[in-house]
């Protein structure tokens, strides 16, 4: 019988003892100067990690509801937008966009691939009209990284305003808001920040909040002005997630305490590690390039099932991974090492696969993948973030 099983998917993951500690604390009211305590502290550490002078607001809802707060609130109807199209959540863009009646310009990727910033900015010179750009920093359904620092480099010198969805991202790779130049950054609780769903994050630059000043809010829940004002008394606008946002004060302390780098070398080293084992078996990773550090997507091997893989992999060896979305269901593996994950859990992971292929009528592993894991971690956990992985680990 499986003692335990590992949640090794992007989102949910899994919670740090402290954290669920702290979410079964007493409830405290949301109008009460207790909460305004928590809501203070949280603040200020938020803007740490969002890399911002500004307010981080936090909402009630799923990251894609700070999306559509994000798109409701710094456009009208009729507005042009660019979308950067490379995956399952790119796509969302455009569906928001549209039910707002925005006219959206697509900038299609294939999936697997990051966007080109000239191709982002040919596009702008040939739309003069184009009013932003939305895009996700870490593509989760792929696990790509796009390039969003370039990209901003290109937003900031227009009148275009830069989107970005960093919900597997913040907490988890190198994304400073201010210094790079974005102006709208947005996340959820569920990966990064080791917190249950239902809570989001988004905050705006000086020039995103002259917008959404302006504009008329298009919808009633998500007015990020009226949000604002509330966050100046500690408060939210509706009826807080409590536990959530005590939650997040713990999750914040670990996620500080030892600074970001360490958080983010630690991610670095995981990502290394989880891409070393998998070309280390004999798999081709599906973003060989531009690849995000929390989520590693792998090709299954001609005529395996990943969903069969999937089942195997949690019923049989005690771990839950997650597969393809639309055009890729069933065609690649996605394991999630975000959050409260360590190398451990990752080799646990690799082992899964592994069986649960050859369990499904894969190729025979070689044998060494789990030495070559951890010789990547050791090598990437003690060179800088965002140093590229040795040749060695990434199979052409």
């Amino acid at each position: 019988m499986l003692n335990k099983l590992r949640l090794l998917t992007p989102g949910p993951t899994p919670l740090p003892e402290r954290v669920r500690l702290a979410l079964a604390r007493d409830m405290i009211h949301h109008r009460k100067s207790d909460f305004m305590a928590v809501m203070a502290r949280v603040q200020k550490r938020l803007c740490e990690l969002f890399g911002t002078k500004g307010p981080v607001l936090p909402l009630a809802c799923s990251g894609t509801g700070a999306m559509t707060a994000a798109v409701y609130s710094l456009f009208r109807p009729g507005d042009a937008v660019l979308v950067v199209e490379g995956g399952k959540f790119g796509e969302r863009w455009t569906e928001i966009a549209r039910m707002r009646g925005l006219e959206p310009v697509i900038v299609s990727v294939p999936w697997g691939s990051a966007v080109d910033p000239a191709a982002v900015a040919k596009t702008l010179d040939e739309n003069p009209g184009i009013r932003g750009v939305l895009m996700q920093i870490s593509e989760t359904s792929t696990g790509v990284l796009h390039p969003v620092r370039d990209v901003a480099a290109v937003t900031r010198a227009r009148d275009v305003l830069l989107v970005a969805d960093g919900i597997s991202a913040v907490g988890l790779s190198p994304c400073p808001m201010d210094e790079w130049g974005i102006d709208c950054l947005l996340t959820g609780s569920q990966k990064g920040l080791m917190l249950p769903p239902g809570l989001a994050l988004i905050a705006l630059s000086d020039r995103a909040w002259e917008r959404a000043e302006a504009e008329k809010p298009g919808c009633f829940y998500f007015d990020l002005p009226a949000e604002r004002k509330k966050l100046a008394g500690n408060q939210t606008h509706f009826t807080s997630p409590v536990n959530l946002i005590v939650g997040l004060d713990e999750s914040l302390d670990m996620l500080l305490e030892d600074g970001l780098d360490t958080i983010y070398k630690k991610q670095w080293a995981l990502t290394a590690m989880t891409r070393a084992g998998a070309a280390a078996m004999g798999f081709d990773l599906f973003a060989p390039d531009h690849f995000a550090w929390g989520i590693t997507s792998i090709v299954l091997p001609f005529g395996v099932d990943g969903q069969k893989v999937l089942a195997s992999a949690q019923e049989k060896y005690g771990v839950c991974m997650a597969g393809g979305q639309d055009r890729l269901k069933g065609r690649i593996v996605r394991i999630g090492h975000m959050g409260w994950v360590d190398w451990a859990d990752v080799l646990a992971g690799l082992h899964a696969l592994a069986r649960s292929v050859i369990d499904c009528g894969g190729f025979t592993a070689s044998q060494d993948y789990l030495e070559i894991a951890m010789s990547a971690y050791r090598a990437a956990i003690d060179v800088p973030p965002g140093a590229p992985v040795p040749a060695v680990f990434v199979r052409s």
